[in-house]
Order: structure tokens, then sequence, then C-alpha cells
């Protein structure tokens, strides 16, 4: 069995601030630490399923360069640094027998929700045949387009609630339950993992009842931007166009792997500042 480990940051269980998911900031030490304890629990209750499992993690989080290789259980494999092909799916291939999202968060404009957003600040909602999106919906969709169901997620309860309003089979693991942008009533962290690891096991054990979410073209895009200067430079982009209101973009995708992939690079031309 093939399995990917998509691990992101802000839902990890006991942080709450971005001090702790900021490389620059005071606390990130502590939170690269909390993160790679919460993947272990997971990569430890995958194999508690399945010990032949081939176990690939990828490091999810802004830098993709945060879990602490030397720390992280040695059954598995890490992916790590960008750019690469599907982002925070990287590893993920038609192979893989299922998908687990450890740490995630809630979409912009949700919540409350800890530390809630969409790829970047500038990223202010993403619509996808109408449906809005965020990082949960649109990995969970790159993953279904590929027939990889997700089994697991962890993150506060609006993430878990945003999964299963998605695909209600997949297992959730609230780790904390959130309070504001930056307040979370939190679990211990070892409860916590406890949890993670058990969860895992039941998700990986369970996955021929999880169905892939699956979204068939052609698709309508829609992607609200925070910059005038992203939009300018969006509209460079063939087949993107202005629509609707002054923030929004759009365009028409044959299938759903090619509007993802553009919906990544609108998200780091939204990284680029005027000169």
């Amino acid at each position: 069995m093939k399995l990917l480990i998509s691990v992101d940051m802000e839902g990890i269980s006991g942080i709450v601030h971005s001090s702790e998911t900021n490389p620059e900031r005071y606390d990130y030490q502590r939170g690269r630490e909390l993160m790679t304890a919460d993947a272990n629990a997971v990569i430890a209750g995958v194999l508690d399923a399945d010990p032949t499992a081939d176990v690939l993690v990828a490091d999810a989080h802004g830098t993709f360069r945060n879990l602490l290789p030397e720390q992280l259980d040695r059954r598995s494999r890490l992916v790590r640094g960008k750019p690469r092909a599907l982002n925070m799916l990287a590893g993920l291939d038609e192979e893989t027998d299922a998908a687990l999202f450890v740490g995630y968060h809630v979409r912009a404009g949700e919540g409350p929700g800890v530390l809630a957003h969409t790829m970047n600040g500038e990223i202010l909602d993403v619509r996808v045949a109408g449906r809005s999106l965020g990082e949960i919906g649109l990995n969970a969709a790159m993953a279904g387009h590929l027939g990889v169901p997700v089994v697991l997620l962890s993150g506060d309860d609006a993430a878990c609630a945003e999964l299963t309003d998605l695909v209600p089979e997949t297992v959730t693991v609230a780790v904390k339950e959130a309070l504001g942008t930056a307040a979370a009533v939190t679990l211990h962290p070892e409860e916590a993992r406890d949890r993670l690891r058990r969860a895992a096991a039941d998700a990986v054990a369970r996955r021929a009842e999880i169905p892939p979410l699956a979204l068939t073209g052609p698709l309508d895009v829609e992607v609200d931007l925070a910059s005038p200067h992203t939009i300018d430079l969006a509209t460079l982009v063939p087949g993107v166009s202005r629509a609707g209101g002054a923030r929004t973009v759009t365009f028409t995708s044959p299938d759903y792997a090619t509007a993802y992939r553009l919906i990544l690079l609108l998200a780091q031309l939204a990284t680029i500042k005027p000169a």
C-alpha cells in the first residue's frame, strides 16, 4: 500500500499563532517540533494498520522545509523544498492508495478558524463550479482527480467541518477548538497524538469506504485577489480575464488538474510585488 501524508502547520496540535509557524518569528522552532511530532503520530498509526505500507510525507507549509528530518519516523520518506509538482501534494500519483491531511486549516473568510487563509493573504476566495474551496477542498479535489481518497484530516474543528462537508465519510481529528484567528482551546499535544495515531490506523483500514472527491470538467473557476497588481499579472495568463467585481478573475478549465495548476500559478503571481 502506498500512502501520502501531507503536513501543513496551522492546524497542528497546540499551535495558535503565526509566531509558531513563521521562520522569522521567535517560536518557530517549537512549532516545527510540534509539527514533526503530529506527523510521527500519523505515520505510526498508518504502520499500525499496515506495517508494510510505503509512506511518503510531504512537508506542505510555507517554504516546505519545516519538518525536522532527523526527528521524523525513519520508516517514512520525506518530500521537502519548492517549487515542485503538485505543491502540497508532491509525491501523489495514480498509484497512491490514500492521502492523509495533517495540520490543515480552514479557508479564507471562514471561521472562527485558527490562522485561516487560502494559500496566502492575497487569495481571498477560490470558487470552482460555484463552490468556495480552500486548501482543503482544492487539494482533496486534486487527489480525487487521480482517484485517491483523502481518508484523514486533522486540524481545528472548523477545518474538520470543511472536509466533512465535502466528503462526509472522511475520518477527522479536531486537535483544537477555534476561538478566533489566534486563539483556541487545545488538547494536550500527547493526547492529540494518541488520537491521531488511532484515527490514522482506522482511516487506512476504512479507505475502501471513503470516496475520492471528483470534480469533472469543464470547470468555471473564479479567484478573488486582494491586490490590483496581482489582477493585472493574472490577466496576462492566456484564458484568464477580469470578471464580476474588481477583485475577481475567471477562467474555464477542461479538467480539474489544469484548474489546480492554474490556481497555484495565480497564488505565485500574488507573491510578486510591484517594482
